[in-house]
C-alpha cells in the first residue's frame, strides 16, 4: 500500500480508473489533488427540536439549502458543502480528504469526522460532502471554486465488495451537500 504521487494520479485519471470531473492538472500537488468548493450549502436552522439520527423526519426538519458564489461561515456555525469535483474510485484505491492548512489557520475545518472515501466510491461519480465548521473567532467568507481541501489517494489490495456495489451504499451518487442518511441504517446499527 502506498500513497499515490503526482504522476501516478495523472496516470490513473488518464486510464479512466480514477475519475475526477472536472479534472484540472494544475490542481495536482506532489502527493494529492486539490478539490474545490461547489456553490451549494445546507444546514439545520437553530431550534429546540432534537435531531434523532434514526428518525428521517427529525433529520430533514429545518434543513436550509442555498446556492451562491460565496458563503460567510460565522464562528461556531456548521454547514454542509461539497466538492466541485465528482469522483469515482476504483476498487483498489481509497481517498482521504484533508483540509487546507491555510484555511485551518483561519479556523475553518472542512470535514468534522468524515474524511475517508472507500474504494469503489461512487458510480456514477459523485461530489464529496464537506462538514464545514468555523472554530475561529471571526466570520470567514468561502468562495465557490476556491481550493477547499485536498484528496490523498492510497493504493490498497483490491476489495471484495467496492462501495458502489454494497446494498447499504446510501451515499452512492450523492448530490452536493447531502444531508445525513443515518436513518437508513435502521435502529441499533
Amino acid at each position: 500500500m502506498s500513497i499515490l504521487v503526482d504522476h501516478e494520479i495523472r496516470s490513473e485519471v488518464r486510464s479512466g480508473r480514477l475519475v475526477i470531473e472536472p479534472f484540472e492538472d494544475a490542481l495536482i500537488q506532489p502527493n494529492s489533488i486539490d478539490v474545490r468548493l461547489a456553490d451549494r450549502f445546507s444546514w439545520h436552522q437553530s431550534g429546540e427540536s432534537i435531531i434523532d439520527p434514526y428518525q428521517s423526519e427529525s433529520v430533514l426538519e429545518g434543513l436550509v439549502h442555498v446556492s451562491g458564489e460565496s458563503m460567510v461561515i460565522q464562528p461556531k456555525q456548521f454547514v454542509l458543502g461539497a466538492t466541485l469535483e465528482r469522483l469515482r474510485l476504483p476498487d483498489d484505491i481509497v481517498g482521504q480528504l484533508t483540509g487546507k492548512s491555510s484555511l485551518a489557520r483561519l479556523g475553518v475545518m472542512v470535514h468534522v469526522t468524515a474524511g475517508f472515501i472507500d474504494a469503489g466510491f461512487s458510480n456514477p461519480p459523485a461530489q464529496i460532502t464537506l462538514e464545514i465548521v468555523n472554530v475561529g473567532n471571526r466570520p470567514v467568507r468561502l468562495h465557490a471554486g476556491m481550493a477547499i481541501a485536498q484528496m490523498v489517494f492510497t493504493r490498497t489490495a483490491k476489495c471484495e465488495t467496492p462501495y458502489n456495489l454494497k446494498p447499504s451504499a446510501k451515499y452512492n451518487g450523492q448530490p452536493a451537500a447531502a444531508h445525513s442518511r443515518y436513518y437508513l441504517n435502521g435502529a441499533g446499527r
